[in-house]
């Protein structure tokens, strides 16, 4: 199937393409253009719109069946005014990637059906009928997207305030650890460690909400330093120490030392770290396991093709075609496998598949991972075996050490 991006914005480039990529067994034919260039041919259009751009006056039933349209809210009449009778998709911008999926799924099996004969629409219906019933439902859904963005901001207004008295009680609680109000006994300078871990916790659970929530409305490029990625993995590791104690858990540890600089925002990437190691804790058993390993890899980032299951060691390409473009990270555990069908779905915002083995632990933890690896220009994604999970994030080494070219050029 043929898809053409209509917009020079390459973040909405970059969520386009890995949104087609996670469609399972599906081969698309994806390329992007500039607006004012001439109108591309494809068999799905999207359209990032802005009042300025070309469009037609009208279009045919066949023709609003190919398009998607990219609007923000605030030019919605504009879009309007351009297109006053077209029953098209529109998608307001910011664009959540489930929506997207879901458009691209319908047009997708509008494109199939076509393709096999048997989409056409029932001819009991009258042009007129059929019209009033799209305008209807396209109606509905903007309404429904626009009272998605407002909650939206609601719960982003109402995080951020819950985040204040977090910090203030993670303060107090080190004041009396560090005895500047008085001397501590050992059991209670235990219960306040444990209260200081719980609050810190919280701390990073309102953190990782508020950061979905304002995500796609914020576009905020990580501070690209160069930064050691094995502090990271010791700095999380010092964080879910405590559970991993209590579940008497065995860590291993082992990674070999990147083959350039990495650069990367280290607050960001020691969240991911411990998101993925808080969840291995959360769901090995007592006295299981969990593996921890880093190393060069070479990442096809143009397909996301990645190893599978039980690779565990450096990719073989990076031998024998080219040299290891990026650095690896994965975190095994012996607890419940992942269902196969829910591999692709796990990393969903607010998304989960029911049951105490559910690892999506409601899509915030697993969603925040993807959003912080995705900023770096890199992928998270998740395996299993049957026995045990793995989930593994790679940072690239030439797209980060360019973006600090680039600055660099740009402050100068």
């Amino acid at each position: 199937m043929k898809v053409r991006l209509v917009s020079t914005d390459h973040q909405l480039h970059e969520l386009c393409r890995q949104t087609l990529a996670a469609f399972p067994g599906r081969e698309w034919d994806f390329a992007a253009s500039a607006p004012n260039s001439p109108w591309p041919e494809g068999d799905l259009l999207i359209w990032d719109f802005n009042p300025d751009m070309s469009l037609p006056h009208e279009l045919d039933f066949k023709e609003e069946q190919k398009n998607i349209f990219l609007v923000q809210r605030k030019q919605l009449g504009a879009f309007r005014d351009r297109l006053p009778l077209a029953a098209v998709a529109t998608l307001l911008k910011p664009v959540n990637r489930a929506a997207l999926r879901t458009f691209l799924e319908h047009a997708m099996a509008r494109y199939e059906a076509h393709k096999s004969g048997a989409g056409a629409v029932s001819r009991e219906l009258s042009r007129s009928d059929r019209d009033e019933m799209l305008q209807c439902l396209l109606h509905a859904n903007l309404k429904l997207q626009e009272y998605d963005q407002d909650r939206t901001n609601f719960l982003a207004r109402a995080v951020h305030d819950f985040r204040t008295p977090l910090s203030a009680l993670n303060g107090y609680s080190g004041l009396l650890l560090g005895q500047q109000l008085g001397p501590l006994t050992g059991q209670q300078a235990e219960v306040l460690q444990r209260m200081q871990h719980s609050i810190k916790r919280l701390s990073r659970m309102a953190t990782a909400m508020f950061q979905l929530s304002v995500g796609n409305h914020v576009q905020n490029a990580p501070d690209l330093q160069p930064a050691d990625i094995e502090a990271c993995i010791d700095q999380a590791l010092h964080e879910v120490a405590p559970a991993a104690q209590e579940k008497h858990l065995d860590i291993s540890v082992l990674v070999t030392c990147p083959s350039r600089t990495l650069y990367f925002e280290a607050a960001q990437i020691e969240q991911v770290l411990m998101n993925l190691l808080d969840n291995a804790c959360k769901f090995t058993p007592k006295h299981g396991s969990i593996e921890i390993r880093g190393y060069p890899f070479f990442w096809e980032r143009r397909s996301l093709r990645i190893n599978g299951w039980g690779a565990g060691q450096p990719d073989r390409r990076a031998d024998t075609l080219r040299e290891p473009n990026a650095f690896r990270v994965e975190v095994r555990d012996s607890g419940p496998g992942i269902p196969a069908e829910r591999l692709d779905k796990i990393f969903e915002e607010y998304t989960s598949y029911a049951g105490g083995r559910d690892r999506s632990g409601g899509g915030l933890g697993l969603a925040i991972c993807r959003m912080a690896v995705n900023a770096h220009q890199g992928h998270v994604w998740a395996e299993s075996n049957g026995e045990g999970a793995a989930f593994s994030f790679v940072i690239p080494f030439l797209r980060a050490e360019q973006a600090i070219r680039a600055r660099a050029a740009e402050a100068s």
